[in-house]
């Protein structure tokens, strides 16, 4: 069987005209005279636009290709005997009583309400558009909101001196918004790449706006290239080409200038340079970041080869970084290349399984090993349960992506056809709010006269959270399991013997045996 979807996919808005051969994809009778609907017939026409998801700036897209082991293979284990971190007591062993918070952090100081935070929020559009939204609700829900590559050098109104920012009204306005509604818990990571560094994006964020948490990227799960985004004028790209990133077509070429106006290309494309990672290199970018105040220093991967997991991992634990978020592949993203999503890298639960097997033997060595986040196409409570246990006792958090960012946009858009009803009523909008949606009450007592000012985007996003912390505590309580530091690989079972054989977890059959021997005699 084949586990890709090759030459059609929503994504690109396209399809084969009858069905297509395992392979290649193709149609497996390809008529002369077909206008192409496939993904080569709409190359054939638009040439490189193709390669990415499509429409821009209006989606996050998820790979669809079907990995032969991901988190299905595996099932929670529960339980009808005892409590671990409770007493007990059936009157006091109940599911709410469950302790869903977690820490990060070398010293376990950045303290959080649940076990998740977003993935990057960068430069692409629809990260620009949906900041408020996701940075409330992330305040409100005391989580971590990521700030993402990119976003001083796009900020049309940055102010530059000799190539280096001292200015990003967008990068203010990011930082702002989430401080607005802080409340102790969670926190703003800004994160920087090539072009960012070279910019002065660290000195910047760090030194002049107060950032404590810096995170040094080496790549995604969607991707292993640099992050993308596309150009609609050539004004824009113009601006982009002078400060020094990658666009194509070269937008000071008169050949792309008169494909673009002759409609032959309809966008530029901006493009991040690749990192070049070192052992050296990053113990002085760590040093550094330190020395310019950041109190924490975390570091993002991808789903690259085994070796440089074990690089980060390494690399990690002797610089003593706060966390290192591992993303696999399968996940999403804002725009990367749509094959490259569904056929580089290492699937989430492998990417995690290898994560586990190199702490292990870290740790052997008495070594320090950071807090880990896994992330990679994760989106409900099983999720993160499977994904928490699958790395215990090594992985403190999840990272959601794509599943924060929809609630996010689906909160927004439901509070503004709310607000149009309630403006065409002459009614308030708090009712409308209050109506909308579950925790609206909830919110209201908490924030008071504020709860008006709360975007409906983040209302959904903290709706969200709260029902994973529900169904998180209800998986949680049945495994007898009340605080998340006792969910251990004991809490797993696999259901397939490749599962089993990957990551070490007990075939389902095979589970328990020495306590039944126990227990039969």
């Amino acid at each position: 069987m084949s586990f890709s979807k090759p030459n059609r996919s929503p994504a690109t808005k396209t399809k084969t005209r009858v069905e297509p051969a395992p392979i290649s994809g193709m149609c497996v009778t390809c008529l002369d005279g077909c206008p192409g609907p496939c993904e080569i017939g709409r190359s054939a026409i638009r040439g490189r636009e193709t390669i990415y998801p499509q429409p821009y700036g209006k989606i996050t897209a998820g790979a669809d290709k079907d990995y032969p082991v991901d988190f299905s293979h595996f099932n929670i284990q529960g339980s009808c005997v005892g409590a671990v971190g409770i007493e007990a007591d059936s009157d006091k062993a109940i599911f709410p009583a469950v302790d869903c918070t977690t820490a990060v952090g070398a010293d376990g100081s950045i303290k959080m309400d649940f076990p998740v935070f977003t993935g990057a929020v960068g430069s692409t559009y629809i990260g620009r558009i949906n900041w408020e939204e996701i940075a409330v609700g992330a305040a409100i829900s005391g989580v971590m909101v990521v700030a993402g590559e990119n976003i001083c050098g796009m900020d049309r109104n940055a102010e530059f001196k000799n190539g280096r920012i001292v200015k990003s009204p967008e990068m203010e306005r990011r930082i702002n918004v989430f401080n607005r509604w802080y409340e102790g818990k969670g926190g703003v990571i800004v994160q920087a790449n090539v072009e960012d560094t070279k910019l002065g994006v660290p000195e910047y964020v760090i030194e002049k706006l107060g950032v404590s948490i810096f995170e040094l990227k080496w790549g995604q799960g969607a991707k292993d290239i640099g992050g993308e985004v596309q150009l609609t004028t050539l004004e824009r790209a113009m601006q982009l080409k002078e400060r020094d990133y990658i666009v194509l077509p070269d937008p000071t070429t008169s050949a792309a200038r008169t494909a673009f106006e002759s409609g032959g290309i309809s966008e530029f494309e901006r493009h991040s340079r690749l990192g070049m990672v070192t052992e050296e290199g990053f113990h002085k970018s760590v040093a550094y970041l330190r020395k310019l105040g950041a109190k924490y220093v975390t570091l993002k991967t991808g789903a690259y080869r085994p070796a440089d997991l074990a690089r980060a991992i390494k690399f990690s634990s002797d610089a003593k970084v706060d966390l290192l978020t591992i993303d696999g592949a399968g996940g999403g993203t804002g725009m990367s290349p749509w094959r490259m999503m569904n056929e580089w890298g290492i699937p989430t639960v492998h990417l995690e399984c290898l994560a586990y097997q190199m702490c292990e033997r870290l740790r052997a060595k008495g070594a320090y090993l950071p807090p880990i986040a896994i992330a990679g196409g994760l989106s409900l409570e099983d999720h993160i349960f499977k994904a928490l246990a699958l790395g215990a006792p090594y992985v403190k958090a999840i990272c959601l992506g794509r599943a924060i960012m929809a609630a996010a946009m689906v909160g927004k858009t439901n509070g503004k056809l709310t607000a149009e009803k309630m403006e065409l009523e002459a009614k308030d909008i708090e009712q409308g709010y209050l109506s909308l949606f579950a925790v609206g009450a909830q919110l209201k007592e908490r924030f008071g006269d504020d709860f008006r000012k709360l975007p409906a985007g983040a209302i959904g996003m903290y709706s969200y959270i709260d029902r994973l912390k529900q169904g998180l505590q209800q998986l949680m309580a049945g495994s007898r399991k009340f605080a998340l530091r006792y969910i251990d690989r004991n809490d797993l079972v696999s259901l397939s013997r490749e599962g089993a054989e990957i990551s070490g977890i007990s075939y389902v059959m095979d589970a328990d045996r020495e306590e039944i021997d126990k227990i039969l005699g």
